[in-house]
């Protein structure tokens, strides 16, 4: 690829991410049927500028529908399936909120906690910040995403492998954005510092403790860590950018996800994700009482926003949408954009896969219909 066509690719790829997110509700109807979805997935991969490919998953009385439209790989025939590997980007927040409130859970954290006890090396200004804030993104420091040092890095050298504390110094001299608890700002910041704690206070890696908290006991066999791969497991759904008028540019393996690490390097495909969305909600990794604190919610929609009216709790979103109610997490990193939900009671879940990055405008509104009508077709089963 030609050193222009790069750095614009790459320079696209990191507005999208940062496109501030846009809380409103999802226009809907309250009775939508699987072949009205069908027919919505449809007119999202024909959308000029739209996905190659798009995958939903409705799961319910221990079943699971999944619709598809497009294709996985724009050199071949095929649409995105179940079992294909996919980046699942900042939905894996949701799985850093699952270690963590584990951790609470046993006694070896509490919301509380501050950085300043967990981790004193980094910034004085951080101290007071507490687990909880970092959780529900009201904790005032700086998106890594937003910085001058991550840019420039990414933009030369888009496939070096980086170590969490190399992000942490992207802003380690930034001040905070606000005072701790005063509001809601998202930061991926937030979950790369929690990871680091939970590293600090149980002495395990955080891949390692990813696979003991939630892997494992959510049967999730095909969903990895691999901040030092850059291609993904085979079958995959290769990611694109996309833009209007011109082909498709894979991304699949364009930029190294250690840059993400716990804030979203995860790999999984859309059986695994929804088992995991299920699984979280369905107290699979901590109790009552940490879910109870887990759904205190502020005003503050997940980057993307997600479908309906959005709200933060503490490693995960609550959409409130026409049709009910769910809990979930979206997420984009180029090439893919996804969102899981699930009921309160973990017993019905959601998913929904985009092969391209994380769409604006026109077309975010058109995929947040799109995910309304998934949420009226799953609550209507």
């Amino acid at each position: 690829m030609p050193h222009l066509l790069h750095r614009r690719l790459l320079m696209g790829i990191i507005c999208a991410a940062l496109a501030a997110p846009m809380p409103g509700p999802a226009a809907g109807q309250t009775k939508t049927t699987e072949a009205d979805l069908q027919r919505g997935l449809e007119q999202l991969v024909a959308t000029e500028g739209g996905p190659p490919g798009v995958i939903v998953t409705l799961y319910s009385d221990g079943r699971m529908s999944v619709l598809q439209a497009g294709r996985a790989d724009v050199a071949h025939s095929g649409a995105p399936r179940v079992g294909d590997h996919m980046r699942i980007a900042s939905v894996a927040k949701a799985f850093n909120g699952a270690v963590a409130l584990h951790l609470v859970s046993k006694g070896r954290l509490s919301l509380d906690d501050t950085i300043g006890q967990r981790l004193p090396g980094l910034p004085p200004a951080w101290s007071r910040v507490t687990l909880r804030q970092m959780l529900n993104h009201t904790s005032g420091l700086p998106d890594y995403l937003n910085s001058d040092a991550f840019i420039h890095d990414v933009t030369t050298h888009p496939q070096r492998h980086v170590l969490p504390n190399d992000i942490i110094g992207w802003v380690r001299d930034e001040p905070l954005v606000f005072a701790p608890g005063s509001q809601y700002g998202y930061s991926n910041t937030d979950n790369v510092v929690i990871g680091l704690i939970t590293e600090a206070v149980t002495g395990t890696s955080y891949g390692t403790l990813l696979k003991e908290i939630v892997f494992g006991p959510a049967g999730l066999r095909q969903t990895s860590f691999p901040t030092e791969r850059l291609d993904l497991p085979s079958p995959f759904i290769h990611g694109y950018s996309v833009e209007p008028g011109s082909a498709p540019q894979d991304v699949t393996s364009f930029i190294s996800p250690s840059g993400a690490w716990a804030s979203g390097a995860i790999v999984s495909t859309p059986a695994d994700l929804a088992a995991f969305i299920r699984a979280d909600l369905g107290l699979k990794f901590f109790g009552a009482a940490e879910q109870q604190q887990q759904m205190q919610f502020v005003p503050g929609s997940s980057g993307p926003p997600g479908p309906g009216t959005n709200e933060s709790g503490l490693g995960l979103f609550r959409y409130t949408t026409p049709c009910g109610v769910v809990y979930g997490h979206t997420g984009n990193f180029p090439g893919y954009t996804q969102w899981a939900a699930a009921t309160a009671d973990g017993t019905r879940s959601v998913t929904t896969t985009l092969n391209l990055s994380a769409p604006t405008g026109e077309l975010l509104e058109r995929l947040r219909e799109v995910q309304g009508q998934a949420v009226c077709a799953l609550l209507s089963r």
